[in-house]
């Protein structure tokens, strides 16, 4: 279904409902979505001091690394045209390298096609976390053909994702029922409900990929990378990355400063804010966009949110909602449309503005009783086949997650006590991403992650590029890391939805092929609309 494209091309880098990345904006929105730099949030709460800064690794290879530096691939052919696949090593602990541990990880490449001079290897990554890059590389990108010709496209499954000893928790019709639990409990015995699902969840990663679990981080991934770029025989890192995968590349400039080539951040996250924050100016990002969902949906003849406001409208969805918690709809199959899967099929409308039109059918089929398509939505965002089947990503998201950050509560009085600022931040998904941000507490390893700067000092110019109404990495992200990377250079695109590059701007992807063909990055404060 082109629907189901269309979601997977957009929210290839996110998570879901239960396990999201979530947070809210710093500052004041204005109507396009920016906000202010420092102040406070729109929730009401100050935005983190500024923690420690990510060091660099040592500059010359570790002689027990050195093993894996070396290795040779075998590239062989992998059922898409024109592509090659291959399997490097890289060990489980980098603090114990050769301990007989290692993972196997998968990694694709197509070569470059001429004319004109190969510039190297150019990774890209899509983010999560937990997404695919191989079936991104393979599927959607890049797009443009004056890159294909003067790179080899790389893609790394990262360790815990698809290809690369994948992060396993739930049987699929387990994972049926969690995606159902109500995330928005209003009694006790909702709320044990809740709690009870997130403890099977992890003890389910727990009991089947245990061993891995403490070693999914960012970090890793990223030590991952320049593995893979010295077996490729680039001297520097050239890197395309899509909102999870933008933390990815900013935590390798931050190791790797003096191996940084052409690196693109497209949807920034925010390195410096702890997990509260992220959630809660994620959430206020989903707002943005839902008032802009809700602003065009008033003007059309077919809103099923009405015609007043787009406050109104939102107090439409959420009674739409509040309805499917009491009675979910019916959906011609056993399962039915839950007020959590309806949740979850409407925040995946939110990426890509395209969705809109369909959105808006699918709420009206809702109204009526008929949640077929709301559901279709959501398993497309948590990658659930027709036939029921889940790909990993929704188990290496919050293994990657909860690793890299101490979690945002510890228990369901500190997730109750913080709804009103959730509720704030989005007055539709506020409670839900409250609840949502839960999941951490119970995560079967301690995170060995902390919120920092990343400086990359000495780095090469980098390209960060926000979007104003981007619903899952806020444009405020972008701006910020922006401002700590000492090298980097802001390019905004006013706009709607979930990254830029490839989505339609002939300005963004200009500025960008540009950038990665000759190196030259877009004069500062550069907007494309």
């Amino acid at each position: 279904m082109a629907t189901s494209r269309l979601l997977r091309t957009s929210a290839a880098a996110l998570a879901a409902t239960a396990l999201l990345i979530s947070g809210c904006s710093s500052g004041s929105s204005s109507p396009d979505g920016e906000t202010s730099a420092g102040g406070n949030t729109e929730a009401g709460a100050q935005r983190p001091a500024a923690g420690s800064t990510l060091e660099p690794l040592a500059s010359s290879t570790p002689g027990n690394l050195r093993p894996y530096y070396d290795q040779k691939l075998t590239w062989r052919p992998c059922g898409v045209s024109g592509f090659e696949c291959a399997t490097m090593k890289a060990p489980l602990d980098y603090a114990k390298p050769g301990a007989g541990n290692d993972l196997k990880l998968a990694v694709a490449r197509k070569k470059s096609t001429g004319p004109g001079r190969r510039i190297g290897s150019l990774l890209v990554n899509p983010g999560g976390p937990g997404a695919s890059a191989i079936d991104y590389l393979q599927q959607y990108a890049p797009q443009p053909a004056a890159v294909r010709a003067r790179y080899d496209m790389v893609a790394m499954d990262p360790r815990g994702v698809a290809r690369s000893a994948p992060v396993e928790c739930l049987s699929n019709k387990q994972m049926d029922r969690y995606t159902e639990v109500d995330q928005t409990p209003d009694t006790a015995a909702e709320t044990t409900k809740l709690v009870s699902a997130y403890r099977a969840f992890a003890k389910g990663c727990e009991a089947q990929s245990g061993k891995l679990l403490p070693h999914v981080s960012t970090v890793e991934t990223s030590r991952d990378m320049d593995v893979l770029r010295a077996i490729l025989g680039d001297p520097k890192l050239n890197y395309v990355g899509a909102s999870y995968g933008t933390l990815i590349g900013a935590t390798y400039a931050g190791l790797y400063p003096s191996r940084v080539g052409r690196m693109v951040l497209d949807g920034a996250m925010d390195p410096e804010l702890d997990s509260r924050a992220t959630n809660l100016e994620q959430t206020a990002g989903f707002n943005t966009a839902f008032t802009s969902f809700a602003a065009d949906c008033i003007k059309q003849k077919d809103c099923p949110l009405g015609t007043k406001s787009t406050a109104d409208a939102g107090r439409q969805l959420s009674a739409l909602f509040k309805k499917l918690d009491a009675h979910p709809a019916a959906t011609g199959q056993e399962r039915k449309l839950t007020e959590s899967l309806a949740t979850t099929g409407v925040i995946a409308a939110m990426y890509d503005q395209r969705a809109w039109p369909v959105l808006r059918e699918y709420l009206a089929q809702a109204k009526a009783g008929d949640g077929r398509g709301l559901l279709t939505l959501s398993d497309s965002y948590y990658e659930r086949d027709p036939n029921g089947t889940y790909s990993n990503q929704m188990y290496a998201n919050p293994a990657v997650n909860c690793l890299d950050l101490a979690p945002a509560f510890r228990d369901p009085a500190q997730a109750r006590a913080a709804v009103p600022a959730f509720r704030k931040a989005s007055p539709v998904f506020g409670e839900t991403f409250a609840w949502s941000a839960l999941n951490c507490a119970y995560w079967p390893v301690k995170p060995t992650g902390t919120a920092h700067r990343i400086e990359a000092k000495g780095a090469a110019p980098i390209l960060v590029v926000g979007t104003t109404r981007d619903p899952a990495t806020p444009y405020i992200w972008a701006k910020a890391l922006a401002a700590q990377l000492s090298s980097a250079t802001l390019l905004t695109y006013e706009g709607d939805g979930h990254t830029a590059y490839g989505r339609g701007s002939d300005c963004i992807d200009t500025a960008i092929n540009t950038y990665l063909l000759d190196g030259t990055v877009p004069p500062k404060g550069k907007r494309c609309k």
